[in-house]
């Protein structure tokens, strides 16, 4: 007997489950009332937190390189690789959960994006000729000096060299995956909306952005061309800034990209349903994170979607327009918002039973 085809398509839990986690509780539920269902999990990201564990998901290679982190130690990173292309987080190698002890003050002004550049150089080494960088959880505001500089960059107090960055970064399609809009500098800019979550005192937030400010002025200088206002220059602490800048990387939107990536629209042929999901749907996902992108590309192929979330802030009517025509949440079955989070597994395959039974064949 052939059952309905059913992609299990969700986001992480933030503080709860990673998207692989929560992926794995909603089949076992949906299994568990239609076992003849083809159930696919596809853990998905938006090019931040879980974008590597998306690709090794889909079958990439697990690379593990020790890189320079935020702070000047020595750290593990890993990214994904397959045929030429590496994807991989910058959070790796610079994020806020690598200062040791928890961001302060002065690793907000000395935090190095130095290790995201050992990151794509040994990317390179590996044959690499597309690089894909997904941006989110930094703990830097170098405007991308510190990955520049392990590229061959040479900077000084008068001024910035490129002539010596790595030559293979010519033919190298280098891809910055990220959802923001803010410039490099100034009131919107990396050091004042990002820098006070890194540690910055209102002081260190002035001081950072005229560094950020110098700094443009040098690239401007070298290059000849002026990226600082580029909607998301400010990416990672400008890191989106030196890319685009330096090595004339593409800044794209997230979730759009990594689906078509990894291939979603083959995936969703011949499919009956869609499940979704994250932690919070809420106005912000409307504006295209990752479960509202994956729903949108199952529309436009005529599948129907669902969302399993942890709780939602969006209306029905919301929700419809957005192409999510049912939403299961955690809270409607554990009102308790921290036991919700704690046994977030279990509430999850319960969701996907009553999935199943909705959606099962008669």
């Amino acid at each position: 007997m052939t059952g309905p085809r059913i992609v299990v398509a969700p986001d992480k839990f933030k503080g709860s489950l990673t998207a692989q986690q929560v992926a794995d509780a909603v089949a076992r539920g949906i299994r568990t009332t239609i076992p003849h269902a083809d159930v696919v999990e596809f853990p998905i990201a938006d090019g931040g937190e879980g974008t590597v564990q998306m690709m090794l998901a889909r079958g990439w290679e697990q690379v593990d390189c020790a890189v320079t982190g935020p702070t000047g130690d020595i750290v593990d990173a890993a990214y994904a690789f397959l045929d030429g292309c590496a994807v991989m987080e910058m959070s790796a190698a610079a994020g806020l959960a690598l200062v040791p002890g928890g961001p302060t003050s002065k690793s907000a002004s000395d935090s190095t994006t130095f290790g995201v550049g050992e990151m794509i150089a040994d990317a390179l080494n590996r044959g690499a000729d597309r690089i894909v960088i997904g941006v989110g959880g930094s703990a830097t505001t170098d405007g991308g000096q510190g990955a520049l500089r392990a590229l061959g960059a040479v900077v000084h107090a008068g001024g910035a060299t490129f002539d010596s960055i790595d030559p293979r970064l010519v033919s190298t399609d280098v891809v910055v995956v990220c959802d923001v809009d803010n410039p490099l500098t100034g009131p919107t800019g990396a050091a004042a909306v990002y820098g006070p979550q890194k540690g910055a005192t209102p002081h260190d937030v002035g001081i950072l952005d005229a560094h950020l400010q110098l700094w443009a002025d040098q690239v401007e200088s070298a290059t000849g061309h002026d990226a600082r206002y580029l909607p998301g220059a400010g990416a990672a602490g400008g890191l989106a800034f030196g890319l685009a800048a330096v090595l004339r990387a593409r800044l794209v939107p997230g979730i759009d990209f990594m689906l078509e990536l990894t291939g979603f629209d083959e995936v969703l042929a011949d499919t009956d349903l869609v499940v979704v999901g994250e932690g919070s749907l809420d106005a912000q996902s409307l504006h295209g994170k990752g479960p509202i992108g994956v729903a949108r590309a199952a529309r436009k192929q005529g599948v129907t979607v669902v969302a399993a979330v942890g709780r939602s802030e969006v209306s029905d009517d919301e929700a419809r327009a957005a192409g999510v025509s049912d939403i299961y949440t955690l809270t409607s079955y554990e009102p308790n918002v921290d036991v919700a989070m704690r046994e977030a597994a279990r509430l999850l395959h319960i969701v996907g039973e009553h999935i199943g039974n909705r959606y099962a064949e008669p």
